[in-house]
């Protein structure tokens, strides 16, 4: 039996892509020319990685619509629902990014308009580069806004540092200014909204721990919603062990129990192969303790070294002398993220933000 590789997410903008948006944009705008956009689209296309790919598709319909920039938007406002694939619609508010910039309220408008249909989180920073506090004034009222594609974007656009794309400096040195959207987001009824809360949280935290805890020590954590936005915002330095963020999350007493067994099984194994922990543990404590467990694997580098990575596990109550015994697999697969290395891995269990117990597994070459 053979299998197929998977497609490449680049292919998202292949030749058949350019084609199907070439003859939309022919059908919604006759002088549009389809020739001159496919020859710049398709040419040396397959050299290119997706995001040049998306960048590609934006210059390649700014160079064949001969309209004005406000002109240009309104054949894209007409696009946008004709495209079946959100990432795909990303190269709409690319555009905005591109050359909106000597138009700035029109361009507010046309990434609010453009991310229901996938979202204007990246373009967004163009301008939050160019001009901080008059775009955070904008993105304010859209943290307001009844749909929560436009809400999310005022947290997510402003992230100090949102995944693929560029830091914002001002923000990581002072996030202070994006605090009053995350405000007014902090009990959100939409949880595509309320994670993008948290993850903006969550990178304040990585630069200025104080300021995300002393926000979330305003927050009324009593709102089932903001419970929620403070326990995952928090992932970070609960990995630490941090003592406060463990205090705001009921866990940071240091945990009274005594570790029966910590089993890491098997003890070799290769590629592909699956690591099976198993724990036991009882309390020491005559009261009801809240426990927050983690495992923490130490990699092997490429160089020898190692590089650990924390991994939540459990969190419960845990009853007075209670016991609890819980098991848990993982398959050591390679990702774009992550090569593993043959060589010796040690495990440790972490409670309450203490390293209690550790075994160990040898990863064959």
């Amino acid at each position: 039996m053979t299998t197929e590789a998977a497609p490449a997410l680049k292919d998202w903008f292949d030749a058949n892509r350019f084609h199907s948006i070439a003859g939309k944009l022919a059908l919604i705008e006759p002088r549009f020319d389809r020739k001159r956009f496919l020859n710049l689209s398709l040419d040396g296309l397959d050299n290119l990685t997706l995001l040049q790919r998306l960048r590609r598709m934006s210059e390649s319909t700014r160079a064949a619509l001969p309209l004005d920039y406000q002109e240009s938007l309104e054949v894209l406002r007409q696009l946008a629902p004709l495209i079946d694939h959100g990432f795909v619609t990303l190269f709409l508010p690319d555009f905005v990014s591109l050359y909106g910039h000597d138009h700035f309220d029109t361009s507010m408008e046309a990434l609010k308009g453009f991310t229901p249909f996938g979202s204007s989180e990246f373009a967004i920073r163009e301008f939050l580069k160019r001009d901080l506090h008059r775009t955070l004034a904008v993105m304010h009222g859209w943290s307001h806004d009844p749909n929560e594609h436009v809400r999310r974007l005022a947290s997510e656009g402003c992230r100090p540092r949102l995944p693929w794309s560029f830091r914002l400096p001002e923000l990581i040195a002072d996030p202070s200014p994006a605090l009053a959207i995350l405000e007014n987001l902090r009990a959100d009824s939409s949880l595509y909204v309320r994670k993008s809360v948290a993850n903006h949280l969550n990178d304040i935290s990585r630069d200025n721990p104080d300021i995300t805890l002393s926000t979330l020590s305003r927050w009324d954590r009593g709102h089932i919603h903001t419970a929620w936005i403070a326990k995952r915002a928090l992932r970070t330095l609960i990995k630490e062990g941090h003592v406060e963020a463990l205090t705001l999350l009921g866990a940071g007493e240091k945990a009274q129990v005594r570790i029966d067994q910590f089993l890491v099984s098997p003890a070799r194994l290769g590629s592909g192969g699956t690591v099976r922990l198993d724990l036991t543990l009882t309390s020491r404590s005559k009261k009801p303790q809240k426990l927050l467990i983690d495992y923490v694997v130490h990699y092997v580098k490429q160089s020898g070294g190692t590089s650990e990575k924390v991994f939540k596990w459990k969190e419960l109550d845990l009853a007075p002398c209670g016991s609890l015994t819980i098991t848990k697999r993982q398959t050591i697969r390679d990702f774009t993220t992550r090569q593993h290395y043959p060589g010796k891995h040690r495990v440790e269990v972490q409670v309450n933000g203490e390293r209690l117990a550790e075994g160990a597994f040898e990863l064959a070459g």
